[in-house]
Protein backbone atom coordinates (compact mmCIF):
# COMPACT_ATOMS: atom_id res chain seq x y z
CA UNK A 1 0.00 0.00 0.00
CA UNK A 2 1.43 3.52 -0.92
CA UNK A 3 1.33 6.71 1.04
CA UNK A 4 1.10 10.27 0.33
CA UNK A 5 1.95 12.06 3.21
CA UNK A 6 -0.67 9.93 6.00
CA UNK A 7 -2.98 9.67 3.20
CA UNK A 8 -3.81 6.39 0.60
CA UNK A 9 -2.80 7.31 -3.08
CA UNK A 10 -5.71 8.93 -4.70
CA UNK A 11 -6.80 6.15 -6.99
CA UNK A 12 -7.96 3.96 -4.11
CA UNK A 13 -10.69 3.75 -1.89
CA UNK A 14 -12.71 1.53 0.37
CA UNK A 15 -14.46 -0.91 -1.50
CA UNK A 16 -16.68 -2.54 1.53
CA UNK A 17 -19.82 -1.75 0.39
CA UNK A 18 -21.87 1.62 0.22
CA UNK A 19 -21.04 3.82 3.40
CA UNK A 20 -24.46 3.89 5.40
CA UNK A 21 -22.78 4.92 8.15
CA UNK A 22 -22.93 8.73 6.36
CA UNK A 23 -26.20 8.74 5.58
CA UNK A 24 -27.32 7.81 9.14
CA UNK A 25 -24.83 10.38 10.46
CA UNK A 26 -26.19 12.90 7.64
CA UNK A 27 -30.24 12.14 8.77
CA UNK A 28 -29.20 12.72 11.74
CA UNK A 29 -27.04 16.09 11.55
CA UNK A 30 -29.65 17.31 9.18
CA UNK A 31 -33.13 16.45 11.55
CA UNK A 32 -31.73 17.76 14.26
CA UNK A 33 -30.54 20.81 12.43
CA UNK A 34 -33.80 21.48 11.00
CA UNK A 35 -35.57 21.41 14.84
CA UNK A 36 -32.50 23.65 16.65
CA UNK A 37 -32.57 26.38 13.12
CA UNK A 38 -36.03 27.49 14.41
CA UNK A 39 -34.01 28.26 18.19
CA UNK A 40 -32.39 31.49 18.14
CA UNK A 41 -29.20 31.62 20.39
CA UNK A 42 -29.32 35.24 20.23
CA UNK A 43 -29.97 38.03 17.66
CA UNK A 44 -26.96 36.38 15.07
CA UNK A 45 -27.31 33.11 15.36
CA UNK A 46 -29.98 30.19 15.78
CA UNK A 47 -29.14 26.46 17.16
CA UNK A 48 -28.96 24.71 13.84
CA UNK A 49 -26.06 26.82 12.68
CA UNK A 50 -24.07 24.56 15.14
CA UNK A 51 -24.46 21.05 14.30
CA UNK A 52 -25.29 21.12 10.51
CA UNK A 53 -21.99 22.20 9.60
CA UNK A 54 -21.04 18.41 10.85
CA UNK A 55 -22.65 17.33 7.09
CA UNK A 56 -20.07 18.79 5.40
CA UNK A 57 -17.25 16.72 7.52
CA UNK A 58 -19.58 13.30 7.18
CA UNK A 59 -19.40 14.36 2.88
CA UNK A 60 -15.52 14.81 2.54
CA UNK A 61 -14.40 11.93 5.04
CA UNK A 62 -17.00 9.71 2.33
CA UNK A 63 -15.31 11.62 -0.81
CA UNK A 64 -12.00 11.15 0.88
CA UNK A 65 -12.23 7.11 1.44
CA UNK A 66 -15.14 6.59 -1.43
CA UNK A 67 -14.68 8.58 -3.97
CA UNK A 68 -16.58 11.52 -5.14
CA UNK A 69 -19.24 8.69 -6.64
CA UNK A 70 -20.31 7.25 -3.70
CA UNK A 71 -20.45 10.63 -1.79
CA UNK A 72 -22.87 11.72 -4.17
CA UNK A 73 -24.68 8.40 -3.57
CA UNK A 74 -24.65 9.41 0.22
CA UNK A 75 -25.62 13.21 -0.69
CA UNK A 76 -29.12 11.85 -2.61
CA UNK A 77 -29.98 9.08 0.02
CA UNK A 78 -29.25 11.21 2.72
CA UNK A 79 -31.09 13.99 1.04
CA UNK A 80 -34.16 12.00 0.91
CA UNK A 81 -34.11 10.43 4.70
CA UNK A 82 -33.20 13.91 5.81
CA UNK A 83 -36.48 15.56 4.03
CA UNK A 84 -38.35 12.86 4.64
CA UNK A 85 -37.43 12.98 8.56
CA UNK A 86 -38.24 16.40 8.48
CA UNK A 87 -41.51 16.89 7.18
CA UNK A 88 -42.64 13.82 9.47
CA UNK A 89 -41.06 15.85 12.64
CA UNK A 90 -44.60 18.12 13.60
CA UNK A 91 -42.65 20.95 14.89
CA UNK A 92 -40.26 21.09 12.01
CA UNK A 93 -42.54 23.74 9.40
CA UNK A 94 -42.64 22.61 5.62
CA UNK A 95 -41.01 25.72 4.58
CA UNK A 96 -38.04 25.38 7.07
CA UNK A 97 -37.94 21.24 5.84
CA UNK A 98 -37.79 22.24 1.37
CA UNK A 99 -35.28 24.79 2.18
CA UNK A 100 -32.66 22.55 4.00
CA UNK A 101 -33.63 19.73 1.52
CA UNK A 102 -32.80 21.94 -1.68
CA UNK A 103 -29.98 23.75 0.02
CA UNK A 104 -28.45 20.79 1.36
CA UNK A 105 -28.72 19.36 -1.85
CA UNK A 106 -26.94 21.80 -3.79
CA UNK A 107 -24.21 22.89 -1.42
CA UNK A 108 -23.60 19.29 -0.77
CA UNK A 109 -23.52 18.25 -4.40
CA UNK A 110 -21.12 20.87 -4.83
CA UNK A 111 -18.66 20.14 -2.03
CA UNK A 112 -18.33 16.75 -3.64
CA UNK A 113 -17.24 18.19 -6.72
CA UNK A 114 -14.78 20.91 -5.51
CA UNK A 115 -13.35 18.31 -3.10
CA UNK A 116 -12.70 15.87 -5.94
CA UNK A 117 -11.42 18.69 -8.22
CA UNK A 118 -8.71 19.52 -5.35
CA UNK A 119 -8.00 15.97 -3.91
CA UNK A 120 -4.69 15.52 -4.61
CA UNK A 121 -3.32 18.92 -3.50
CA UNK A 122 -2.03 18.95 0.17
CA UNK A 123 -4.76 17.65 2.87
CA UNK A 124 -6.53 20.37 4.02
CA UNK A 125 -6.93 21.70 0.48
CA UNK A 126 -9.78 19.85 -0.66
CA UNK A 127 -11.93 20.16 2.69
CA UNK A 128 -11.41 23.60 3.75
CA UNK A 129 -12.34 25.28 0.38
CA UNK A 130 -14.97 22.79 -0.39
CA UNK A 131 -16.58 23.60 2.90
CA UNK A 132 -16.05 27.49 2.51
CA UNK A 133 -17.58 27.82 -0.58
CA UNK A 134 -20.74 25.22 0.16
CA UNK A 135 -21.26 26.86 3.11
CA UNK A 136 -21.60 30.09 1.40
CA UNK A 137 -24.13 28.45 -1.26
CA UNK A 138 -26.21 26.27 1.85
CA UNK A 139 -26.35 29.68 3.77
CA UNK A 140 -27.86 31.74 1.18
CA UNK A 141 -29.61 28.94 -0.08
CA UNK A 142 -31.35 28.05 2.93
CA UNK A 143 -32.41 31.09 4.77
CA UNK A 144 -33.35 33.27 1.50
CA UNK A 145 -35.56 30.40 0.96
CA UNK A 146 -36.91 29.49 4.34
CA UNK A 147 -37.25 32.79 6.15
CA UNK A 148 -37.80 35.76 3.45
CA UNK A 149 -40.44 37.78 3.87
CA UNK A 150 -41.21 36.44 7.33
CA UNK A 151 -40.51 39.97 8.87
CA UNK A 152 -37.76 37.52 10.98
CA UNK A 153 -34.36 38.86 11.38
CA UNK A 154 -32.41 36.03 8.65
CA UNK A 155 -29.91 38.15 7.51
CA UNK A 156 -28.37 38.10 10.70
CA UNK A 157 -28.91 34.98 11.09
CA UNK A 158 -27.23 33.82 8.19
CA UNK A 159 -24.48 35.77 8.39
CA UNK A 160 -24.03 34.59 12.13
CA UNK A 161 -24.84 30.61 10.61
CA UNK A 162 -21.86 31.34 7.63
CA UNK A 163 -19.31 32.03 10.44
CA UNK A 164 -20.22 29.44 12.84
CA UNK A 165 -20.39 27.22 9.70
CA UNK A 166 -16.68 28.64 8.57
CA UNK A 167 -15.32 27.96 12.48
CA UNK A 168 -16.88 24.16 12.72
CA UNK A 169 -15.45 23.50 9.51
CA UNK A 170 -11.76 24.59 10.48
CA UNK A 171 -12.38 22.78 14.12
CA UNK A 172 -13.32 19.49 11.86
CA UNK A 173 -9.87 19.66 10.29
CA UNK A 174 -8.61 18.05 13.09
CA UNK A 175 -11.25 15.34 13.25
CA UNK A 176 -10.70 15.56 9.14
CA UNK A 177 -7.22 14.45 9.70
CA UNK A 178 -7.19 12.04 12.65
CA UNK A 179 -9.84 9.96 10.57
CA UNK A 180 -8.12 10.29 7.45
CA UNK A 181 -4.48 9.20 8.84
CA UNK A 182 -6.22 6.70 11.08
CA UNK A 183 -7.96 4.76 8.05
CA UNK A 184 -4.49 4.97 5.65
CA UNK A 185 -2.53 3.75 8.61
CA UNK A 186 -5.80 0.88 9.23
CA UNK A 187 -6.53 -0.41 6.00
CA UNK A 188 -5.02 -3.59 4.46
CA UNK A 189 -4.96 -3.67 0.36
CA UNK A 190 -8.21 -6.17 0.64
CA UNK A 191 -10.27 -3.26 1.91
CA UNK A 192 -9.00 -1.27 -1.00
CA UNK A 193 -10.40 -0.52 -4.80
CA UNK A 194 -8.82 0.93 -7.47
CA UNK A 195 -11.02 3.71 -8.88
Amino acid sequence: MSYNSGFLVEERYLSKGFPWWAVVAMAIVVGVSNYLVAIPINDWLVWGAVTYPLAFLVNDLVNRFYGASQARKVVYVGFAVGVALSLSVESIDTRIALASGTAFLIAQLLDVSIFDRLRVGKWWIAPSVSSAISSIVDTVLFFGIAFAGTGLPWMQWATGDLGVKWAVAAGSLLVYRFASRYFSKNLDDSQIAKA
